[in-house]
This record gives structure tokens, sequence and C-alpha cells, in this order.
């Protein structure tokens, strides 16, 4: 009973919290249905989504309109991210900003390629005064697209409060169907310290996950002993997709005590990154399944609500506990899992295995061997460790991406021992694939005789050499050809070794802006800007990676005009 007036009184609190923002003020960004591919907050790679991804039906080019009066503050462009996004605040403080754009609306478009022409530069950020472009609730803002680090055609839809937080959307009365419980995938038991065990084991345990009739679970029952903590792999859909996305609220009780909960509903983007020991990222770099762990190991996610114990479970010997967790989509549909646990204390002792290298995690580390040294600043990882470290043939091994981190660190490579032609094209690379020999660049700068590496991730990392120039190839043109009905022009670019760093074209010596995907290598100029105002016209493109190779491509083309 007394579980039962915790849960009313819980979802009495979700309902008052939900109505604290203003119902009906935001409309839908689209004109067709809400139907999402993902949630606010659902799990992503070292991030937190950031809003709703709004189906478009599997196509470019619906119409965007606003969610309410405003004026449009930001505008940003960019190649990878949110691609072309658009800014929106309003009267009541919050800002709608929309992202993953095809293009702005006409008077809009205008505006942004007016300022890439006097910056010469396709990715641009603008900030309009409040004056410059107002907006009215249901006006068309742009089209939807799938620019930017998009994997499909869709809408990204965030709303921010002042302080830049982002915050559900559902919070706000957007109504999205759904009448489907949360799906749970699989359940993990975890010993906690080098005295605690599950099953027998120091080592975190697979639970059989037993699905009832009701949409609920129970698991295999447990011996346990120590602290211990639970982890889920959960997600939910809504009833119009197949998506699975992210669920809304979960919650543990012990013994009918609440002991953990986490509630998405509103995070900064500056605590994103520690999603990644929000889950078990062990786990998830091995498998890419993402478990959320229910107890909180040196995390400050604001997500968390306060919780007894940080979610451990401290199992005595000859007890027996009742371990329950509730998860929630936003409309409230429940699934429950039960684990029964009975202490059993067993003399099974946990064995770290130890490397020379202890990494404090509050105090900064140098560590160094051959011409590799690697800097951790204070607070570069959540909890105490020990490190792998090893250099041999210019290749650092620095233990394996199983370790979240929450800041860069740095790797700095000696290159005096190469020649002064070399040293100019060598990059510090992140060696990934399941043998660790497939070379991807890092960010690198070179001061003097030392290249420099900012990173998030441990594993392996080795000096590359590019000395290969990007290749560019014309697409849809030939040179000497009339192309006069010709609305674009299109180019494929690439480069097999540092990766493409900048481009820049011209035709007839004047600067033309040309949008560059980079999912499909292409780059599109669009003979709507006018640029190209003679019948002939001499086309020319310079292509540079990474390391400062470029290749150079030109062509001669006719147009009436």
């Amino acid at each position: 009973m007394r579980l039962v007036l915790f849960l009313l009184t819980t979802f009495s609190l979700i309902t008052q919290a939900q109505n604290n923002y203003p119902q009906d003020y935001f409309g839908n960004p689209l004109e067709v249905p809400l139907i999402l591919s993902g949630t606010f907050a659902e799990l992503r790679s070292n991030h937190f989504h950031s809003g709703l991804d709004i189906k478009t039906q599997q196509r470019e080019g619906l119409r965007v309109i606003s969610a309410a009066d405003g004026f449009i503050s930001r505008i940003k462009i960019s190649h990878y991210g949110y691609g072309k996004a658009l800014y929106i605040t309003h009267p009541n403080g919050y800002t709608t900003v929309y992202a993953h754009l095809q293009k702005f609306a006409p008077e809009i478009e205008t505006y942004v390629k007016k300022h890439q022409y006097e910056a010469e530069s396709y990715e641009i950020e603008l900030f309009p005064t409040a004056d410059e472009i107002k907006v009215l609730k249901g006006e068309h803002v742009a089209y939807s697209g799938n620019t930017g680090g998009s994997g499909g055609p869709h809408l990204h839809f965030e709303i921010r409060n002042k302080e830049e937080h982002t915050l559900n959307p559902m919070l706000f009365g957007i109504d999205v169907a759904d009448t489907t419980k949360p799906t749970v995938k699989s359940v993990y038991a975890y010993p906690l310290n080098d005295s605690s065990t599950v099953n027998n084991s120091n080592k975190k345990q697979k639970l059989r996950l037993i699905p009832l009739a009701s949409g609920d679970y129970t698991t295999e029952n447990i011996e346990a002993y120590g602290t211990i903590g639970i982890g889920v792999e959960t997600n939910d859909r809504q009833n119009l997709a197949a998506n699975s996305n992210g669920v809304y609220q979960i919650q543990s009780f012990l013994n009918g005590n609440q002991n953990f909960e986490i509630n998405f509903q509103s995070f900064s983007f500056d605590e994103s990154r520690n999603i990644n020991q929000l889950i078990d990222y062990e786990h998830y770099t091995e498998t890419k399944h993402r478990v959320q762990k229910l107890f909180n190991q040196n995390n400050n996610l604001s997500l968390y609500s306060p919780e007894l114990n940080n979610g451990n479970l401290i199992i005595a010997d000859s007890t027996n506990s009742i371990y329950k967790i509730l998860i929630l989509d936003f409309e409230n549909n429940e699934a429950w899992v039960t684990v029964n646990i009975k202490g059993n204390k067993t003399s099974s002792v946990k064995t770290e295995e130890k490397t020379p290298y202890y990494i404090y995690a509050n105090q900064s580390t140098n560590l160094k061997a051959g011409n590799v040294a690697v800097h951790f600043y204070p607070n570069t990882f959540y909890e105490n460790f020990y490190i792998d470290f090893n250099v041999k043939n210019d290749t650092l091994t620095l233990h394996k991406d199983i370790i979240p981190t929450k800041n860069n660190f740095n790797i700095n490579f000696n290159v005096s021992h190469f020649n002064d032609a070399d040293k100019n094209k060598l990059f510090i690379s992140r060696l990934v694939g399941r043998k660790n020999n497939y070379p991807v660049y890092t960010e690198t700068k070179r001061v003097g005789d030392t290249l420099i590496a900012n990173t998030k991730y441990l594993g392996s990392y080795t000096l590359t050499a590019d000395t290969t120039n990007p290749t560019i190839t014309a697409v849809n043109f030939k040179n000497e050809q009339w192309i006069s009905n010709y609305r674009f022009l299109k180019l494929k670019i690439d480069d097999s070794g540092s990766g493409i760093s900048n481009y820049r074209a011209t035709i007839n010596g004047k600067w033309i802006l040309m949008e560059y995907e980079y999912k499909n290598k292409t780059l599109t100029f669009d003979f709507n800007d006018h640029v190209s105002t003679e019948t002939k016209n001499n086309f020319k493109l310079i292509v540079t990676d990474n390391v400062g190779n470029s290749s150079t491509f030109e062509s001669v083309f006719y147009r009436k005009n």
C-alpha cells in the first residue's frame, strides 16, 4: 500500500511539473502528423538526444513552420552536427530550434546567402537582431532536409529555456500518441567493490529475463552479497512508428523503498557527455548495446533525483530482498521488472588487473615513453583505475576504449627523427576496427618537432603519413560543355588519407557558394545565385586535406544567360 501511495504521489508530481510549462503555446513545426523517429534525451553516441526527431515521410522538402510567434535569433550552417539550423526566440523566453534543414524560406535564404557571399564561406553563424526577421506562429521558415549529421530525412526540433538548457517538448503539450509499454531488453547485476559478489562472482552478471503476460518482467532469482548495482537496457515505441526510442523515467525500489530515479525532462549541453558514465560504457563499446546503470558512480548528471545510497544495493548475508524497477514513457505507460535477491556471503575476492600506471581521477597525470607523452588533466576520468600504457614503433597503446572520459586529454608525438619533408605530411591517427588496423584522423597540430592531438578516447594511436592529394570528379558536366539548362553544378570530392579540410571554388575568378554534403561527398553550386553572367565560364576548384595536400580542378563551360 505504501508503494502504491508513493507511486500515485510521484505521478501527481510529474503532472504538476508538466503543468508548469505553457500548454498549447507551441504548435507542430510541420504540416504533417507528428510521428517520431527519436525522443527527447534518448541515449546516443556520447550525448543525450536534445529534442524530438520528427518523421518527414522519408523525404526532404516539407514546409517547416514556426511553432510560435517570435524572431529568428540565430542561424547556423555547418557541414556536420545540425547542418542547416534555425533558432527562433519567443516572447515567453523560450527558443525553438529546427535542424538538418534542406534550405530556408525564400526571404531567410536570401539573407543567409548574402552573408555567406560576404564571408566567402558556406559554414556560417549569424545572430539577427530582434527586429530583423520576425515570424508568426505557423509561418513558413524552412524546408525539412537531411543536412549535417543526420542519418536520414527528418526534422530535429528542440525547445530551450533562457539558460540554454534543452527541455522535453512534450512538457509543453506537444502530443504524440503512445499506448505501448516500454520494452526491457536485458538486466545486469554489478558487484561494486572487492568484497561484493553476484551469483558467487565478482564480475557483472547478465540475468535471465522472464517476460510476463501482463507486459512486465521478472528475472531469475540471484544470490548476492555486499554492495551491488543493477543496470537495465530498455526502450519505448510510439503508436505510429516502429522505432526503438528512449523512455521518460526510471525508478527503482528495494523492499518498497525508492533508492534511485532518473527523469529525462531537461539537461544542459555541458553535461551531455556524462551519458558515458550513466551507461555501462565498456559494454557499449564491445556490443553497441546501452545498459543504463541504476546507480550513480561519481556522475553529476542533473537528470538524477536524490536517491538512497546513490542507487547502490547493500545486501547482507542471510537476507531476502525484493528489488523492483519501474520504467515509464511520457504517457505513463509502465513496465515493471522484479528481481528477487538472496543474501549469501562467499569467499570470492575480486582481483583487478594491475599495471605499473595508476590514474587518480582528481589529479593531473603525465605518462611518457619513447617519443610519446600523454597528459591527463584533473577530472579527465570519473574514477581511479590502472591504465595500460605502452609505446612501440611510433604506436601508442593507451588502454582500451572501455573507460569513459569527462574531458579531453593530450597526446604528444616527438617527430624529430623524421626528415622535414615527412614531418609536414604526418598526423596522429586513432587505430580502430577489431584488430586496430584502420587509422582514423585525429585533429593534429604541429609545434616545432611535436605533433599534438586533443582527444577524449583511450585506445591505440600511431603516426600516419598522408602524401596523397584529394580527388575531384565532375558529376554532371564535362569540359567545354554547354549547360544552359542546368540548375546545379555538381562535383564529388574525396580524400583517402587525413580527410578533407577545406575547399574553394570560383567562376571567372569570383568566389561561389558550394554546399558540401560529406555523407555523399558532393559539392553543389546553384546557378540561381547569379554569379555566372558570362557565356564562357572558367570554373576552378581547389580542395585541401588536413595535412596540406591539395588538388586543383579546372574546367570551361558555356551558358546562355
